[in-house]
């Protein structure tokens, strides 16, 4: 591959050295020829092979080797690798998928939001993460940036980006490779591909291929214990092809077609605080059982701590009537094309159509009890982009500039079904009973509106169409021998239109309650003090008829169309320093941004409300040092930051509705340390650490008094430990002329981190009150002990055999050596419960998991 070609390979993005354990090396720079023959060398935006140690930007980049060593085998895994990388996954498969970069992501599972972390695929723009989670396979490498970014590439993101370049067609020589993988859980996998020159050094096709089939590790037990199914499993495919092109006239390129079906099972939760509905009885006295139709065999009366979750989890057992279901078609194509337009700049551009479509169903209360259900969510997502830039360098090499311009073109149409269950009207009971004593029976909806709330349905359908426009620069200045100038802008344009239609409904209990509490036809039959309770429940937000005449008066669903509009300046400016062809430093200041846009769910316009929230900004300072000693035994790389947000993007689950707003202030600060030290050819450590303090400041919320707000500040963000570490070493010795021994080994380790966004607002808190009597009430009423997820260690182990230079090779695996139970996110559990007496629910991460692997290349 020529080095016009690694540059259009490399794009815009920038690669570490620090978790490789393999590398090319400059030729043409004597410093680089004194160096160790296993240092990076990259290319910029601005086309110069440079060392990632003279380039002033925090970024790690990840090997194929070290995927392969870590099991890193989808985005969500790349923490293993990169300390100041986080993911985590709630409830649907499609659209629950967080990343965070420096504690900072966007904690939703609305459609309507876009991820904080944005992910490149290719260079193409991935409008949001659960559309990239097919298979890791025939990756050239993965590249984590931290920070906000913008004047480089493609889409603009406030905390940082993903970037994943898969292997491109060799037009030299024909070649290939396939994996084949047995594990627990009876995991199976297979990959492989092949490359064939079609015209020898000019053009090339890469076909990629891979399958993973395994078992869920979480039995799914109806109200009976009797066993319903699995969940949290496996079973996708993925198949890539590539057509690439280098000529002699400089003209290169490729086009990318890819198609991944998915058919995995996502995700099941563990209850691990009961609600004291339960604990006092009001369940069993609607006959519901004593348990509240929970099969998984609850510790009762459970505290609000780690280990009440741990007793539940070990049985790896989850309640509800039905295993959730998923299937899932991903399919598109990305094209690339460099042509060079003088022997010093090149016209890059990059296009891409991406189609999304999943099809899902789960049980929405996430017990054994048939309350709420999903029987269907219908998605699609269509996304057009278009980038075009012009790069190149003048001044005898001291300018290198970038400028360009980046289109996208979303739309999305989500149809959801929701249905009341068979259950739902004593569950009504159990939740009304402490106020009543049971003196409204079982199913007190019944006996004031005549109608049992079972078989209640709708389906609610959301649409967006989003387009966004940006042009963009970004320039490197050689002020004087070893100190550099980076000046970068772009302006952005989002431009989005959309809203909420009820296209069926079949529900007559909420007419009825509305008549029943005096707000249709007829007299008022509900106590007065029950009304609201009744309103909320009779007409449960995601079932509920739309726009009915009440909704000018009561909490009720609104349809609506809306449009969000928003054009921001995005710029940074960094000062780059080489004491020494080994130690460089730089400071940096960026002004970031992530646009607003429309809530797409049933309650967004409740009480006349403003379905759209608005865009975050974020202002970064970053300092950084970056040493390596001369023969590379050594590479150590430092970097402090500062980061305030504002209009910090927030969607919480209150346990009956989905609540969007923005927090005015919001804060992350730290020291990032990557160091990789060998002593000798055989032994490699690498050494990291994250120290992150990413909180809402005491002050975080302004002028603002509403409680969800205000009760967030002071805490820590959601999924940000505020140390986390890395340490691992590789040992790999020949036993032969042709054959070698290797085992590599790697831990992880989290402190403390809380796993929910919500603090509990008590519900004595009236609205319109004065911030003093929210803060007074919150801070009475304190963070649940048990959504912070206490520290852990994850132990992954690999070792193997390679014969004949590595063409074949033997390898068993185990990650999360010692079993470790932790969970990602931490929920209100649906309608069971309120406030500080709501039921709490959390989805796990995975269990220790081992196998065997085969490898071949050809």
């Amino acid at each position: 591959m020529t080095r016009k070609f690694a540059t259009f390979a490399c794009g815009l993005m920038a690669c570490s050295a620090l978790t490789t354990p393999a590398f090319a090396q400059d030729e043409d720079t004597d410093a680089q020829a004194t160096r160790n023959a296993d240092n990076v060398i990259i290319v910029t935006a601005t086309r110069r092979a440079q060392d990632v140690q003279d380039i002033p930007l925090a970024v790690t980049a990840i090997a194929p080797q070290q995927l392969e060593a870590q099991r890193v085998v989808n985005i969500q895994q790349i923490s293993a690798l990169a300390p100041s990388f986080t993911a985590s996954q709630a409830q649907l498969a499609s659209g629950s998928v967080v990343l965070r970069v420096r504690g900072i992501g966007t904690t939703s599972n609305n459609i309507g939001f876009e991820s904080a972390v944005g992910i490149f695929i290719d260079g193409a723009y991935q409008a949001r993460p659960g559309v990239a989670l097919s298979e890791f396979v025939d990756v050239e490498r993965v590249e984590v940036l931290r920070g906000p970014q913008g004047t480089l590439f493609g889409r603009n993101t406030s905390a940082g980006a993903l970037n994943i370049t898969n292997a491109r067609p060799d037009v030299t020589e024909f070649g290939g490779f396939v994996n084949a993988e047995y594990g627990n859980f009876d995991e199976v996998s297979l990959q492989g591909a092949v490359n064939l020159p079609i015209v020898k050094d000019t053009v090339a096709v890469r076909l990629t291929g891979a399958f993973r089939q395994r078992d869920g590790f979480l039995t799914v037990v109806d109200r009976t214990g009797r066993e319903v199914g699995d969940t949290n499993d496996v079973d996708q495919w993925l198949v890539r092809g590539q057509i690439g092109w280098d000529t002699e006239s400089g003209l290169r390129g490729r086009i990318i077609a890819d198609y991944s079906k998915s058919q995995s099972s996502c995700c099941g939760a563990i209850e691990l605080y009961q609600t004291p509905l339960v604990t006092g009885g009001a369940y069993a006295a609607v006959g519901l059982g004593a348990n509240g139709g929970n099969g998984q065999p609850f510790v009762s009366p459970a505290p609000r701590d780690n280990a009440a979750f741990e007793r539940a989890m070990d049985n790896r057992i989850v309640s509800a009537n039905f295993a959730p279901q998923a299937d899932i078609d991903n399919y598109g194509v990305t094209g690339e094309l460099e042509f060079p337009v003088s022997d010093n700049a090149d016209l890059i551009f990059i296009g891409s159509y991406r189609k999304y479509q999943s099809f899902e169903r789960y049980d929405s209360d996430f017990t054994g009890l048939d309350i709420f259900n999903v029987p269907g969510l219908d998605l699609e997502i269509d996304n057009w982009t278009a980038e075009l830039r012009l790069q190149g360098e003048t001044f005898e090499g001291k300018l290198n500039y970038m400028i360009g311009g980046f289109y996208s073109d979303e739309q999305i149409d989500q149809s959801v079904s929701f249905a009341l269950g068979q259950d739902y009207g004593e569950n009504v009971g159990a939740l009304l009973f402490p106020a009543t004593g049971g003196a409204l029976g079982p199913n007190p909806l019944t006996v004031f509106t005549g109608r049992d709330p079972a078989g209640t349905t709708n389906t609610n359908r959301f649409q967006q169409d989003a387009k966004s426009y940006a042009i963009f620069t970004h320039n490197s200045l050689e002020i004087t021998d070893g100190l550099e100038l980076t000046l970068g802008a772009r302006y952005s344009w989002e431009d989005k239109s959309g809203g909420f239609t009820q296209t069926a409904v079949n529900n007559q209990i909420c007419p009825a309650t509305l008549n029943a509490i005096g707000a249709g036809t007829g007299p008022a039959v509900v106590p007065a003090a029950l009304r609201p309770t009744f309103v909320a429940l009779g007409c449960f937000g995601f079932t509920a008829p739309a726009s009915l005449p009440q909704a000018a008066v009561l909490p009720l669903p609104r349809t609506f169309q809306s449009n969000f509009k928003d054009e921001e300046l995005i710029y940074t400016i960094k000062l780059g320093y080489e004491f020494s062809p080994f130690v460089t430093s730089y400071a940096s200041f960026t002004h970031g941004y992530k646009a607003g846009g429309i809530n797409l769910d049933t309650t967004a316009a409740v009480g006349g409300a403003d379905p759209t929230f608005l865009s975050e900004e974020v202002d970064a300072w970053e300092l950084g040092v970056k040493g390596q000693t001369p023969n590379g035994a050594l590479t150590l790389n430092i970097a402090a930051f500062y980061e305030e947000f504002t209009n910090f993007q927030v969607l919480e689950f209150t346990g009956t509705a989905f609540a969007t707003f923005n927090v005015p202030i919001a804060e992350t600060r730290g020291v990032e340390i990557e160091s990789l030290i060998r002593p000798n050819d055989e032994l490699t450590f690498n050494l990291a650490a994250t120290f992150l303090e990413a909180s809402y400041p005491k002050d975080c919320a302004g002028n603002q008094t509403a409680p969800q707000v205000v009760s967030l500040c002071g805490y820590d963000l959601t999924n940000a430990p505020q140390v986390v570490a890395l340490a691992g070493a590789m040992w790999e010795k020949p036993i032969s002329d042709s054959a070698e021994f290797f085992i590599t080994g790697q831990v992880r380790m989290e402190s403390d981190q809380r796993t929910s966004t919500q603090a509990i607002v008590p519900p004595t808190v009236a609205a319109g009150s004065s911030q003093a009597t929210v803060i007074a009430a919150a801070a009475a009423q304190p963070l649940i002990i048990a959504d912070v997820q206490d520290g852990k260690a994850f132990v992954n182990l690999r070792a193997g055999l390679r014969f004949a230079d590595g063409a074949y090779a033997i390898e068993g695996w185990v990650n999360n050596l010692t079993d470790e139970v932790v969970r990602g996110v931490t929920f209100n559990t649906t309608l069971r419960g309120s406030g500080a007496a709501n039921s709490r629910s959390a989805f796990t991460l995975p269990p220790r998991q081992y196998g065997v692997t085969l490898r071949a290349k050809f």
